[in-house]
Formats: structure tokens, C-alpha cells, sequence
């Protein structure tokens, strides 16, 4: 059955386990609805979620559920998407006006 304290230490795990499983399934969800946003040509909303989702991240590395490094990526390569979408966006119309 382990000690006392083994005991205590892996009911403490279990629920730091829970909670950290909790945060990470929840930030991967904002990513993911703010990428389907991005992809779907809707800027306006995909700025929300992307700003909900860098939250999600910052809260998630706070609380060293994430490594800060790896929250540093994800919303690098969230918002190179957000930002490659609104240029390509902004270009469309010039091109139009040229035809």
C-alpha cells in the first residue's frame, strides 16, 4: 500500500493530473476553433479566439501545466497564421480593383 506519505503524494498527483488534463484540453480546443476560424476566412471572429486562445496559453503556462517555451510556439504559430490570413485579405481587394 506505500507510507502515509505515498499515500498523500499520489492523491495530490491525481488531482493536479486531473486539473492539468482539464487546462490542456481546453487550450488545444481555443487553437483549434481559432484556427478553423482563421481558415474559414471569418477575421473578425478569429481575432477573439486567437485572443482567447493566447490567454488560454498564458494561464496554462502560469500555472506550469505548460512549459513556457512550448506556450511560446503555440502562439507564435497561431498568430503568423491570424497575420498571413488578415495580409492575404488586404491584398485581395487590391488586386480586384486593379481587374
Amino acid at each position: 500500500m506505500g507510507s502515509k506519505s505515498a499515500q498523500k503524494a499520489a492523491r495530490t498527483a491525481g488531482r493536479r493530473q486531473q486539473r492539468n488534463r482539464a487546462i490542456r484540453s481546453q487550450v488545444k480546443t481555443d487553437i483549434s476553433k481559432a484556427e478553423k476560424l482563421i481558415f474559414a476566412g471569418e477575421l473578425k471572429a478569429a481575432e477573439e479566439a486567437v485572443a482567447k486562445a493566447v490567454s488560454a496559453l498564458d494561464k496554462a503556462a502560469e500555472k506550469q501545466t505548460l512549459h513556457g517555451n512550448n506556450t511560446a510556439r503555440r502562439k507564435s504559430r497561431l498568430l503568423k497564421k491570424l497575420n498571413k490570413a488578415t495580409t492575404q485579405s488586404k491584398a485581395k481587394p487590391e488586386t480586384e480593383k486593379a481587374a
